[in-house]
């Protein structure tokens, strides 16, 4: 693909793939291992100018594109999931709400600091009965004496816990209608009294990223801090997700190309009955399953993030990005840890942490079967 790329893309990845290299990949294993957010790599990330990547520098950006910012996630899951998730969430779904429904005020208000890299900024939807289920959210929010009353609880909130977290937009129950929930979407910072947080720990994956609960307990915010108009919710929630799925095309699409690397290395160095494993056609051949699927994982992001660039519909095909990126992830990582065999096992090999991270891709950001739903709607 990099062949079709204009140079401007080219030295972009470049230039994230060396940071990626010599600055965040040194903090992977230890991190994982010590099941830790690093607040060092994450000021790091935010002096690289990884934060705010598509926003205008009027509120503190890069102003760059949608593709510069999908190759820059796709270089950081090349080595590590976390940095990657990290940088995914923060600005398709920490920033970009603020910026594409905020009111000048509001943008003014938040942006400049989450661009930074000083501080990051979360989105609140899934709760313990609220996930896929969108609407089945329980947190409300009540208007009193020209403010919100907030009480709740979010869980599995990225970028929630560490000291450079900073606050959520979150989705509430604002009012009854008809029998039906009025969703609206409201800003909170974390310095909210009745505003408290809990690292999340145990994890079989993303083990170093700043993943937790938040439990709201009558959190009283000024009426202005909504987001968009009263019962927006769902629509600033679900337009949200369609551009954070493609970030987690991206995690899913470096991912496979780190784990691929790293069986093409491993098969040339290793030796079995006197001959490296790429003298056996049972493992090239692996190998060029492995190129082939990601080469078509690349092509349809791309495309897809073209289209989001030129302001087209992109629905189904960021459905379709993630649903295939995620399985070309998994089975990459699985093949490549074939390869690497009982080696693959140990800790100290990337090839375990990447094939643990890989199961989170076709859960987030909408399960593999809600993707599928959600296209089937635009194919029938």
């Amino acid at each position: 693909m990099d062949e079709l790329l204009d140079k401007k893309y080219i030295d972009y990845r470049q230039k994230v793939r060396k940071f990626a290299d010599n600055i965040a990949k040194p903090y992977a294993i230890v991190q994982d291992e010590k099941e830790e957010f690093s607040v060092e790599l994450g000021l790091k990330m935010g002096e690289a100018g990884l934060f705010g990547i598509t926003l205008p520098k009027k509120y503190g950006g890069q102003e760059l594109d949608f593709l510069s910012y999908i190759i820059a996630v796709e270089e950081l899951a090349r080595v590590d999931s976390a940095p990657a998730a990290t940088i995914a969430a923060h600005n398709s779904l920490g920033i970009n709400p603020i910026y594409s429904f905020g009111t000048e005020e509001q943008k003014l208000k938040y942006l400049p600091g989450l661009c930074t890299g000083k501080k990051l900024w979360a989105f609140g939807l899934t709760e313990t009965n609220a996930g896929s289920d969108a609407k089945g959210v329980e947190t409300t929010a009540e208007i009193k004496d020209n403010q919100w009353v907030i009480n709740g609880q979010k869980t599995f909130i990225t970028n929630s816990c560490s000291s450079m977290a900073s606050g959520i937009t979150l989705q509430a129950i604002t009012g009854i209608n008809d029998g039906k929930k009025e969703l609206s979407a409201i800003l909170i910072e974390r310095s909210t009294p009745g505003y408290s947080t809990s690292q999340i720990k145990g994890k079989l994956m993303w083990r170093a990223v700043d993943n937790g609960k938040i439990n709201l307990e009558n959190c009283i915010v000024p009426e202005s801090n909504i987001l968009g108009n009263r019962g927006d919710g769902m629509k600033i929630m679900l337009s949200t997700l369609d551009g954070g799925r493609l970030s987690i095309a991206a995690m899913g699409l470096g991912l496979a190309q780190g784990a691929f690397e790293m069986a093409a290395d491993y098969a040339q160095k290793r030796k079995q009955f006197g001959k490296p494993l790429t003298d056996f056609q049972s493992i090239t051949f692996k190998l060029a399953e492995m190129a082939t699927k990601i080469e078509l994982a690349r092509n349809t992001l791309y495309h897809t993030c073209r289209l989001k660039q030129l302001g087209l519909p992109y629905g189904k095909q960021a459905a379709m990005s993630k649903l295939y990126c995620s399985e070309v992830a998994s089975e990459v990582a699985n093949e490549s840890l074939q390869i690497h065999g009982a080696f693959g096992f140990l800790r100290e090999n990337h090839i375990e942490r990447f094939y643990r991270d890989q199961r989170l891709l076709s859960i987030g950001e909408g399960t593999s079967e809600i993707l599928k739903m959600v296209i089937s709607r635009y194919v029938i």
